[in-house]
């Protein structure tokens, strides 16, 4: 295919992979008549692998990431999908790089399409194709379309909530760097170019939501979670990129009984592999930027019970997702624990930013605590997760760890 060719696809249900010299993220947008998301929902990727229609699936590093779209399941209200790709090395252009994208038979793995955008060299995303539906009929266009911005750039675009700091909030809608394809003819294509936003970005730091109703910042000060209630580590319109602790807690819940519970933070990478642990047989990790304060073996005592520091400024590139674990060794189950928490404090001053209490137990010996997931804009969330797990180390808390990010 050449940019702005298009081709019916003779089957309901095809996989998009996009290949490359070089690894890539690869995702998908479900659009609206107006170009638009419906939600954040509608966007596709590694952190949220399905949607109405539409799932992702991770090449795992030795495979194309690869997008499968079932039209017939596909909502009414969407007239198109868009299928991105962005090199997964932070900073890393499309220069000197020619990726691919295979259109195939998700069924059958008939070869439908192939295209490879040209002349590419400092965008740092593209929308490579879409697939779209005209007077009843699902096709298949190429479209090539570079951003400078990023995957953010693009998501933006198309309406997707990306927070930027404060300063960045006075910019101008992200515009593409590559002039679009030409036009194609008006009986079967509409303009490739994705729609410019008619109104500028909303404000980075919005008011805080009700509870429950969505992600909060930390301008209001300590912040309280709920089970999987979310908040971005941003303060003042900037993104949190000091040290912080986060301190897990636990008591016994029949006096005088020692509980020997393990806390840990387990690293990620963006497509959810695992890449190394912190726990009291491994104290520090990352060259430094996590470090582990030490085994507690008995929980008794007030305050926290194991502390781990983490140098958010310090986190390599290549670690996107942070999960905080509890783990019972000796086999002892949740159902003997009272008052597990976990806390994020700053370092630097002791101040407690956020907090989450568990609430529940279950006859389990492993707790998924909370997560910090790396934003596309630079920040960290925080969410509270509380999911109880089958494990008593921290090589078995790694894949449930994978599977909530």
């Amino acid at each position: 295919m050449t940019p702005g060719s298009n081709t019916p696809l003779p089957v309901a249900r095809v996989t998009v992979d996009v290949a490359a010299p070089v690894r890539l993220d690869v995702s998908g947008l479900l659009l609206t008549a107006d170009g638009k998301v419906r939600s954040d929902d509608d966007f596709i990727f590694y952190n949220q692998p399905t949607g109405p229609g539409v799932t992702y699936r991770s090449g795992g590093g030795t495979a194309p990431d690869a997008i499968t779209i079932d039209t017939a399941a596909v909502p009414p209200d969407i007239e198109k999908i868009v299928v991105t790709a962005s090199p997964d090395a932070a900073g890393r252009t499309f220069q000197g790089v020619e990726p691919t994208a295979t259109v195939r038979d998700t069924d059958g793995g008939t070869v439908l399409a192939t295209f490879t955008p040209p002349q590419l060299g400092t965008e740092t995303a593209l929308v490579v194709v879409e697939i779209y539906r005209r007077g009843g009929q699902w096709k298949v266009r190429a479209v090539g379309q570079g951003y400078a911005e990023g995957l953010a750039g693009i998501a933006t675009d198309f309406g997707v909530s990306v927070e930027e700091p404060a300063a960045a909030s006075a910019a101008p809608p992200q515009q593409p760097v590559a002039p679009p394809p030409p036009p194609a003819p008006p009986a079967v294509q509409s303009p490739v170019a994705p729609q410019v936003p008619a109104a500028p970005p909303a404000p980075a730091t919005p008011p805080p939501p009700a509870p429950g109703a969505g992600k909060i910042n930390l301008d209001k000060g300590r912040v309280s979670l709920r089970k999987n209630q979310t908040v971005s580590l941003v303060k003042g319109g900037s993104p949190l990129l000091s040290q912080v602790r986060m301190g897990l807690g636990w008591e016994p819940a029949f006096r005088g009984k020692d509980i020997d519970l393990d806390a840990s933070v387990i690293a990620y990478g963006p497509q959810r592999n695992h890449i190394d642990s912190c726990y009291f047989g491994k104290l520090t990790i990352l060259n430094g930027a996590i470090r582990h304060s030490g085994d507690n073996l008995t929980g008794e005592g007030g305050g926290d019970d194991e502390v781990i520091t983490v140098d958010l400024g310090r986190i390599p590139q290549e670690v996107t997702g942070l999960v905080f674990t509890v783990n019972s060794f000796s086999g002892q189950k949740f159902t003997e624990v009272a008052k597990a928490y976990c806390r994020l404090m700053d370092a630097a001053t002791g101040e407690e930013l956020v907090r989450f209490d568990l609430t529940g137990a279950e006859p389990q010996t492993g707790v998924l605590m909370a997560k910090l997931v790396r934003q596309f804009s630079g920040e960290w969330d925080m969410t509270a997760m509380g999911d109880f797990v089958k494990a008593r180390t921290v090589r078995n808390m790694a894949e449930p760890g994978a599977r909530a990010l």
